[in-house]
């Protein structure tokens, strides 16, 4: 099992950018990625990238969020830019090792005026 802490949720404007961080307790051979789940929603995959680079985002955030992972493989960031209301979520890390699953205890991101 892994363990994985979030940082960097926040309240933001529309329009504005926020940078959400995950550090895992090992190296993590596997996808790294993030989720989110707003409110009476099911949980949804926002991005994900393979530690080869192979990177995969949700239809509703390309073109604004960026994935990448730190060179030690056991980061993984997700720049959230042109923010909108229904960017609202909790925002959680994901990993996969094997067959397993870990995943953060999340961040929450409100977008409000």
């Amino acid at each position: 099992q892994v363990q994985l802490v979030e940082s960097g949720g926040g309240l933001v404007q529309p329009g504005g950018s926020l940078r959400l961080s995950c550090v895992a307790s090992r190296i993590i051979f596997g996808a790294m990625g993030w989720y989110r789940q707003a409110p009476g929603k099911q949980r949804e995959l926002v991005a994900t990238m393979s530690s080869g680079g192979i990177t995969y985002y949700a239809d509703s955030v390309k073109g604004r969020f960026t994935i990448s992972r730190g060179g030690a493989q056991d980061t993984v960031y997700l720049e959230m830019n042109s923010l909108k209301a229904e960017d609202t979520a909790v925002y959680y890390c994901h990993a996969r090792l094997g067959t397993s699953d870990s995943w953060g205890q999340g961040t929450q991101v409100t977008v409000s005026s």
